[in-house]
């Protein structure tokens, strides 16, 4: 395969029918149904794990506006992740908003990371359930598995035991998830409601112990009460909340099971987002409220706080609270993972029969066998904490693809105008000096190093704050060139037309929030652990293999689909035309191809006569297609094509073409 083939396929985009909503899986999901998978998911160990460690050695009570700030940065992600589930309500998430947007290879890289996401999410959880649980039974489960199997030789990536406890309940999770969504969202709902009620009976009875003096004034050493590690502790404790709030793209994949996704996504995001920063906030001022952060435990902060108040109750329902919100978060990882591998299976880029759907329940099946067993297998062996160290860069990755997406989207010329206008998408604004030469580029195509720029600005800021060397004088000067890098880009993207489609939701000021978002995704992926970065590059060796083993060769956009319409593609454009379509250039290069395999058509022979040599014409194309795609070319022989719309209908001033089967040559 050449180079420049290659290329071409790695980066050709997946087509997507305007207004398609058609799937082989069944639309079942209310709105109220994707908000509770949503809130499940984020509201798991986290918040009766994470909120001990933070209090007690980062934030102290100042944990409550860590966890709002956490929030604001997810909802900035979650923004992004709401318009495209209003653009394609497809399976898949991330990876589908990526195949779209930049091509197929980042899609696979982030579906590929997904994928590992969700598997390794799901067995973490899973071995928190049952250590919880094994914790609360005087550690019987434990001792008898070590009695009766033996521990697993010493190792930093496996458990001391192997859990069965762990693998039995990603079994049984797989089995309500093979059921059916609807299945499988009842059996999350019910977990969530009653972790929620938790949440409001804990809350309540907190606040009944609530000393205000514990967040004013200042202590012996003169700190301030409520902000012990200073506001710098306030911050970091900012990027570990960041993570509870990890689930939110799940909600995406439901898309394909959602009776109304346009509308069901961006409400569920926006709601449960809402819902579980609230919760958040409540449970840590609750915690922080009732005793001083230094006697706060690291990791069972509220049965511990109880205690110490005598509230044996609350301490009971603190441990039904943190199972069941534990389950809500298996239950959200499990959904999500085969709807995922379903989606790259179906586009050919995984093997075919991870996307069978089975006929009764309409779940991709064996894609829950096979990656469920898988799931299962790691939740047995592995450890904690060499699972959780994997999860951070892979959904970081996801969020910053996703970010960058709808920049370059918002960007392009849109594919389709109900009311047949012209859109001026991705076109320089009249007033930039300079414009001629940048129009050159296709529309939209200058945006796309626009993000690309801002991206190495931002990467290279981040690495020389997190190296230290901000106070040498080399390293202000670095730090001020890539910053002016990043904003010039920014700059230089906001000189572009942004395209005219019409969506139920879209992220407010572009590109603002999306580079925002994109910047804060980028420091927190560069301030992991170097051997993060070593894991992650092992597991893509294995991805990279699959794709171009299998994946480039089987791509759907490769075997291309039957379809009374012919698509333009921008990844299977040639280079050589410059021009934007003016009459009279004399070029002879077809830029564009029609790519639906259907009966062959061919202009007639009048409109061949029309269009003289070194005429300029266009194939195939509506008025607003050859504006944006500026698709010219000389005529000489007759020239077969796939499909052929009249050309420039509401335009006298060119030549028309009519298709006749019995003229084609």
């Amino acid at each position: 395969m050449r180079l420049s083939s290659l290329r071409e396929k790695a980066f050709r985009l997946k087509h997507i029918p305007h207004g398609s909503l058609e799937t082989q899986l069944r639309r079942c999901l209310t709105t109220t149904d994707i908000t509770l998978l949503g809130i499940g998911h984020m509201i798991g160990a986290g918040i009766y794990v994470l909120t001990g460690s933070v209090v007690r050695n980062t934030a102290g009570p100042s944990i409550v506006l860590s966890f709002l700030l956490a929030g604001i940065a997810s909802l900035l992600s979650a923004l992004c992740y709401a318009e495209f589930g209003a653009r394609f309500p497809k399976a898949g998430s991330a990876y589908t908003y990526a195949y779209v947007s930049v091509g197929e290879l980042w899609a696979f890289i982030i579906g590929w990371n997904i994928i590992l996401e969700h598997m390794l999410g799901a067995a973490a959880v899973a071995r928190s359930w049952s250590g919880y649980l094994d914790s609360l039974l005087g550690n019987v489960i434990s001792n008898t598995t070590i009695e009766r199997v033996g521990r697993i030789q010493s190792s930093s990536f496996f458990g001391d035991y192997p859990d069965v406890v762990a693998f039995i309940l990603i079994v049984i999770v797989g089995i309500f998830v093979a059921m059916g969504s609807k299945a499988s969202t009842n059996f999350n709902s019910m977990f969530t409601i009653v972790n929620m009620a938790v949440i409001v009976i804990v809350v309540g009875y907190g606040i009944t112990f609530a000393d205000f003096s514990l967040w004013t004034g200042t202590d012996a050493e003169g700190r301030s009460n409520f902000f012990p590690y200073g506001v710098n502790g306030m911050l970091a404790g900012a990027a570990s909340c960041f993570f509870a709030y990890i689930g939110f793209d799940g909600l995406a994949t439901a898309g394909e099971e959602a009776k109304n996704p346009s509308r069901s996504i961006p409400i569920a995001t926006f709601a449960s987002m809402t819902v579980v920063t609230l919760a958040y906030i409540a449970m840590s001022a609750s915690l922080t409220l009732m005793i001083p952060y230094y006697q706060v435990h690291p990791t069972a902060a509220f049965s511990d706080a109880f205690a110490l108040k005598g509230a044996t109750v609350a301490k009971l329902a603190v441990s039904v609270g943190a199972l069941c919100g534990m389950m809500t978060s298996l239950v959200g990882g499990m959904f999500a993972l085969p709807r995922c591998v379903f989606a790259m299976a179906e586009d050919g880029l995984l093997f075919n029969s991870l996307s069978v759907v089975n006929g009764k329940t309409q779940v991709p099946i064996n894609a829950v066998l096979v990656f469920g067993s898988i799931t299962a297998i790691i939740a047995l062996l592995f450890d904690i904490e060499t699972l959780v160290e994997f999860l951070s860069i892979g959904t970081l990755l996801a969020y910053s693809i996703v970010s960058a997406c709808v920049i370059i989207l918002c960007y392009q010329p849109a594919r389709y105008q109900e009311d047949g206008s012209f859109d001026n998408g991705g076109k320089l604004k009249f007033s930039v000096p300079g414009g001629g030469i940048l129009e050159k580029l296709d529309p939209g195509h200058a945006v796309h190093y626009g993000v690309a720029l801002m991206m190495v600005g931002f990467v290279g800021s981040g690495l020389c704050l997190s190296s230290g060397h901000i106070d040498s004088s080399l390293g202000i000067v670095t730090i001020c060139f890539f910053s002016a890098l990043a904003v010039l880009s920014l700059v230089f993207i906001m000189c572009h037309h942004q395209n005219s489609t019409q969506l139920d939701f879209k992220v407010p000021l572009v590109p603002l929030v999306p580079a925002l978002s994109l910047l804060i995704n980028t420091l927190m992926m560069l301030h992991l652990a170097p051997i993060t970065w070593l894991r992650i590059a092992f597991w893509m060796t294995i991805g990279m293999s699959i794709y171009f083993g299998y994946g480039i060769r089987h791509s759907r956009e490769e075997v291309l689909p039957s379809s009374p319409e012919a698509r333009f593609s921008k990844s299977s454009t040639q280079r050589g035309v410059s021009s934007y379509g003016k009459r009279g250039c004399n070029q002879t290069t077809l830029i564009g191809a029609f790519e639906s395999l259907i009966t062959p058509t061919c202009l007639t022979r009048t409109a061949h006569k029309a269009l003289s040599t070194n005429r300029t014409y266009v194939i195939g194309l509506t008025p607003f297609e050859f504006k944006q795609t500026g698709v010219v070319g000389g005529l000489n022989t007759p020239i077969r094509v796939a499909w052929l719309r009249p050309f420039f209908p509401h335009d006298d001033t060119y030549p028309r073409g009519r298709v006749s089967p019995q003229d084609c040559s």
